[in-house]
């Protein structure tokens, strides 16, 4: 019994820190403390560091291991070259080599993943985490920065990659608009709206 509250508890806390729905049964510092007795992994890609700030706002609520995803072979800077690369990846499937290596994976209860819309669907670098690593039977925690049209397919496709995983609801905010030389903006009252922002994540309580 003990562990199944302990359990509940940690899908409570995940879930509360993405959705920011409030319990007075439950403080949140006391689900910040349980979820940090966990194994917690966080691993984002970020091209404007958009998605980076979200991941350290999650990584100082449940502690863990924050790891970015660097490629062997880096994304051109300019973004029309970087745009039709990624579009040339989708279109033929290629996954991109990752430089990123992460050790004892299996050893994680606990997976955030973030990313950012990339041509409306999951960046090709996600993809070959997702693909590399084995995630089976672990909790995926999916989150998002987009430039005002949203996630697209990414939370589909990674539900789909990750078949035998629990993934929780995800949660999406827009970042940076870097078509029109917006690039990060993720501080001042617009992180304070990331660490506040509801979501619908809470019903997957059930």
């Amino acid at each position: 019994m003990k562990g199944r509250r302990t359990y509940f508890a940690l899908i409570l806390a995940t879930c509360l820190l993405l959705c920011g729905c409030t319990t007075a049964q439950t403080p949140s510092t006391e689900l910040d403390e349980t979820l940090k007795n966990k194994n917690v992994l966080i691993v984002y890609l970020s091209r404007t560091k958009n998605t980076k700030a979200v991941a350290e706002i999650i990584h100082k609520h449940t502690g863990g291991t924050l790891v970015e995803l660097v490629l062997e072979n880096p994304y051109p800077e300019n973004y029309k070259a970087i745009v039709e690369q990624v579009a040339n990846e989708n279109a033929t499937g290629f996954l991109p080599v990752l430089k990123t290596k992460i050790d004892s994976i299996e050893k994680y209860d606990f997976v955030f993943i973030g990313f950012p819309t990339w041509g409306m669907q999951l960046p090709p670098p996600m993809k070959s985490f997702l693909k590399q690593y084995d995630l089976d039977g672990k909790i995926i925690i999916p989150f998002n920065t987009h430039a005002g049209y949203g996630v697209g397919s990414g939370f589909e496709t990674l539900k789909k990659i990750c078949k035998k995983c629990k993934v929780l609801e995800g949660f999406s905010t827009k970042g940076g608009v870097e078509r029109d030389g917006i690039l990060f903006v993720m501080d001042g009252d617009k992180e304070k709206q990331v660490q506040t922002e509801k979501r619908s994540g809470c019903k997957e309580l059930n």
